[in-house]
């Protein structure tokens, strides 16, 4: 039920943002009646953003190699994530909660703090004698401490207990639970199903990660048919989408090896390393894409006005970054100050979300929007805006930078 209500909530605030951004502001600026004055040509020519952008510019290939291997050695963690949820082995160690979680896997084993109920069902719960057969070959099972059956007073439903070697957020805990449901249960021909905070842990677990690659690939594309609708290009949405993969790819590196790995966990009060939780890669992704996808549509839009206006790649790139760079900057820093709160909080999941979030959003931009989006752009020059003509025209248009930027030069 939880599982539903996650997936769910997440595409409904993702359909009503955009919902929001493309028809409700619209129709809420259209009702002002009242024209804004055209705004003059502002000279960023000597602002210390304009001679960055030109830096970079000029320097193209090694700004590329920089922003791609810096990322790409923090993104690496990655492919390590294993998500799961945190438990009182979390929580700090002067915790009530602590001291007694920590207590019990000395005197009795870890895995008792995260017992595994089995439901059996069936004539087997009603004969003791073949309840007891059935805990026997439980309790011999790999990766279990102990398994005996609970008195019941119903006949019809019976309960074995088992307590696995290792800790709810082990991994082998998570192998144990799976071996139990594939081959040692059914091999008994006894109806009986696995249950327990720590079973329905790891079944919410699975599911999201095999719902987490459906979400990122349909925001996605998505994302990407949108843009192209919006510049009328086919590289500057691909780029926009690879490069918002790449900071979101970057903060999940960053969690991995500090939660889950427990590099620097000291530093950060984290304590015992332990799985990624749950729901937070799924959150980080939503959330992340939006801010970081509305950086990048703010720089494209006046990149996009100022070549329209001059036909001229080189310069409409550094102006852009001009233009946007400090409401960029200072957003972004408002963000991560917020985000990086959270990191004090005693909570692990809070500083597992407060973390991503800050480095998710700074590394988007400053890395990525200050380094990977001038380069990229002076790469390609004007293929960037270069779209087939019969797709042009399928194309709807939506026009964001309105009719005065109507493009005076042939688009190649």
């Amino acid at each position: 039920m939880v599982a539903v209500f996650t997936h769910s909530i997440l595409f409904v605030q993702i359909g009503g943002a955009i919902a929001a951004a493309l028809i409700i502001l619209r129709f809420f600026v259209a009702g002002l009646k009242k024209p804004l004055p055209h705004r003059a040509q502002n000279n960023h020519q000597h602002t210390i953003w304009w001679r960055w952008s030109r830096v970079v510019q000029h320097h193209p290939w090694r700004a590329l190699t920089v922003s791609v291997v810096g990322l790409g050695l923090l993104a690496m963690p990655m492919f390590s994530l294993r998500l799961g949820f945190s438990d009182m082995g979390n929580a700090p160690e002067d915790t009530s909660v602590r001291k007694a979680y920590d207590l019990i896997s000395e005197g009795f084993g870890p895995g008792f703090n995260g017992p595994l109920y089995i439901a059996v069902g069936g004539e087997t719960a009603a004969d003791p004698q073949a309840m007891q057969q059935f805990a026997q070959v439980i309790a011999k099972t790999d990766g279990v401490a102990a398994a005996f059956p609970a008195p019941m007073p119903s006949k019809e439903v019976g309960l074995v207990i088992a307590y696995p070697k290792t800790s709810p957020q082990d991994e082998a805990t998570s192998d144990l639970v799976h071996n139990l449901r594939s081959d040692i249960i059914p091999a008994t021909n006894v109806y009986a199903k696995v249950g327990g905070f720590t079973a329905s842990g790891i079944d919410f677990s699975d599911y999201l990660s095999k719902r987490l690659p459906w979400l990122i690939g349909s925001v996605l594309i998505v994302s990407f048919f949108l843009l192209m609708a919006v510049f009328r290009s086919i590289l500057v949405p691909l780029k926009a989408v690879l490069m918002n993969l790449l900071s979101v790819g970057a903060a999940y590196g960053v969690i991995v090896a500090v939660f889950q790995w427990g590099w620097m966990a000291d530093v950060f009060g984290v304590g015992k390393p332990g799985p990624v939780e749950a729901w937070a890669p799924m959150f980080l992704f939503a959330i992340v894409f939006g801010l970081s996808m509305d950086y990048e549509v703010f720089l494209l839009s006046r990149m996009k006005e100022e070549y329209n206006r001059t036909g001229d790649n080189f310069t409409a790139v550094a102006d852009g970054v001009a233009a946007t760079a400090r409401v960029i900057t200072a957003a972004a820093l408002i963000m991560v100050c917020v985000f990086a709160a959270f990191v004090l909080a005693p909570d692990r999941q809070l500083k597992l979300f407060g973390m991503g979030m800050a480095v998710a959003v700074f590394l988007d931009a400053t890395v990525v929007r200050m380094l990977l989006v001038p380069a990229t752009m002076e790469l390609l020059g004007d293929r960037n805006w270069w779209i087939p003509k019969w797709l042009d025209r399928v194309l709807p248009k939506i026009d964001v930078e309105g009719s005065h930027h109507t493009p005076t030069h042939p688009i190649p």
